[in-house]
């Protein structure tokens, strides 16, 4: 069963085609990526999905409810949830409020919203950082307090825009467990991501963006290999290149 289905969706900005008739499912309970070169349309997609933009033609639905072009606010309460690739947490803020501002959508009190944000933090590894400012948090940390401020929302489905960039490769070790958790916790995900080795530890099913259309879909190993997508990650002469290299190695 698709929690979220886009069918035929396109967005252009200008003489600019960002997105071309892409259409994709995510499986209620999946852990799913976008995957894609830089300016694929990958967060442009994330946008029409999530109603911060809306599309010029095709339709996005969730949980069988047409949301095309919905608000973003109403897609939230409705459980569809996203987070931004740019952190901006409220810097002079403890980090307990910065959850809260997420938990306010299902809790009217400022009391029970500071309460709710105490077992999100627990979650993502936040909780002993709790009464920190916001400012004063890492990369890392800020990358799990966006997490968490999207998490205490309640979603049924997460939209994760590159929690792992900009992470060293221990932070990324470490914020892997934490995504897992998600699933197993009963969220649904689906990520764009950069980093190939969480693409491959964590989705069970890939997309692949490349100028906007949808090249390639399948397995983590499939996809990895398929010849569209080293061309649209490595340009045509590396990847003439690098085939020339395999034939002549077998």
């Amino acid at each position: 069963m698709s929690l979220l289905e886009v069918s035929h969706v396109s967005r252009a900005f200008g003489g600019l085609r960002a997105v071309q008739d892409v259409s994709l499912q995510v499986p209620v309970g999946s852990l799913t990526a976008l995957i894609g070169p830089n300016g694929a349309g990958k967060t442009t997609l994330f946008a029409l999905m999530s109603g911060f933009l809306v599309p010029d033609t095709g339709r996005v639905t969730f949980d069988g409810v047409d949301i095309t072009g919905r608000a973003p606010h109403l897609n939230a309460a409705l459980g569809l949830t996203r987070t931004f690739q740019i952190v901006q947490p409220f810097a002079s803020q403890t980090v307990r409020e910065n959850i809260a501002v997420g938990a306010h959508l299902q809790h009217a009190k400022r009391s029970d919203a500071l309460h709710a944000a105490e077992a999100v933090a627990e979650r993502v590894g936040l909780y002993a950082q709790l009464d920190k400012p916001a400012g004063d948090l890492t990369v890392a940390g800020r990358k799990r307090l966006e997490l968490a401020r999207a998490l205490a929302t309640q979603p049924k489905l997460l939209l994760l825009d590159e929690v792992l960039a900009g992470l060293n490769p221990q932070e990324i070790q470490d914020m892997l467990p934490v995504v897992r958790g998600l699933v197993a916790g009963g969220v649904t995900v689906l990520m764009i991501e950069h980093v190939m080795q969480a693409v491959m530890n964590l989705a069970e099913h890939v997309w692949v963006l490349a100028q906007g259309q949808l090249i390639a879909q399948g397995a983590p190993t499939e996809v990895t290999q398929n010849p569209q997508v080293i061309e649209a990650y490595l340009g045509h002469g590396t990847a003439a290149r690098l085939r020339k290299t395999q034939q002549e190695a077998v």
